[in-house]
């Protein structure tokens, strides 16, 4: 085999590998140096829809494709063409890929097809509502457990809010805004307990709303946000009585 053979199999085989990568919570600046290498190498971008800032692509020349409303094998069919035809494919997901981002499915399809896939961590829409809140999810004397989870819907026959929240501990709710009266309902806090939920978190146009438990729903209906947000429940919404940090020294 000559060497031309050898080198266009190596890269063949290089280019048989899909860029998973987070694109943060919504402020462009918020993609690791990772992530927007990668973008900005890339011959073909997959998007995922309008939860991706399209700030973020302003400058990236290329081509881009809105994932919104394609199927499963559809996008697998994007990609696989893509990297046949030997481009650089980036597959952009919002916030972190492992948090709701159905990428298992994703790479399983496309190992059918032998292409293999990287990922790139991206900073989460949970951390991006803790920044905007001004807290800590987890805190010394208010809590050290920090619960992630969505309610029921299209893609969740049932969930199991209300037995997570008997723990007392922050929770983080995905996913949660047009059911928003009924998670709060659901819920075991006291009614008092503080909660926020905080609307395009990084973004330009980002919303926080304070509430509690109790009052949080008629808040955010009267605002008419119906999605976008992230539920935040728990002590650390308006930290108040905990302790101080072993790291600090007592005094």
């Amino acid at each position: 085999m000559s060497i031309v053979n050898i080198m266009n199999k190596e890269s063949t085989k290089k280019n048989r590998t899909v860029s998973f990568v987070g694109a943060g919570p919504g402020n462009p600046k918020l993609i690791t140096v990772a992530g927007m290498e990668l973008l900005q190498n890339a011959d073909v971008i997959i998007y995922a829809g309008s939860l991706v800032n399209p700030k973020l692509l302003e400058d990236i020349t290329c081509e881009k494709i809105d994932s919104y409303g394609l199927n499963l094998d559809e996008l697998t069919d994007v990609m696989d063409s893509r990297l046949s035809n030997g481009k650089n494919v980036v597959r952009l997901h919002s916030g972190d890929p492992s948090l709701y981002g159905a990428i298992i499915e994703q790479m399983d399809r496309l190992a059918e097809r032998g292409i293999e896939v990287d990922i790139i961590p991206g900073v989460s829409s949970i951390f991006a509502t803790a920044a905007a809140l001004k807290t800590q999810l987890t805190l010394n004397g208010v809590s050290d457990t920090l619960i992630i989870t969505r309610p029921e819907g299209k893609t969740l026959d049932r969930d199991i809010i209300k037995e997570l929240s008997a723990h007392g501990v922050t929770m983080a709710v995905f996913l949660g805004t047009p059911k928003i009266r009924e998670v709060l309902e659901k819920v075991e806090y006291p009614k008092d307990t503080p909660a926020a939920l905080v609307y395009h978190a990084s973004w330009e146009d980002e919303k926080i709303i304070r509430g509690t438990v109790g009052t949080l729903a008629d808040l955010v209906e009267g605002a008419g946000i119906t999605r976008s947000a992230m539920i935040l429940i728990g002590g650390v919404v308006n930290p108040t009585d905990f302790r101080r940090s072993h790291l600090y020294g007592s005094q």
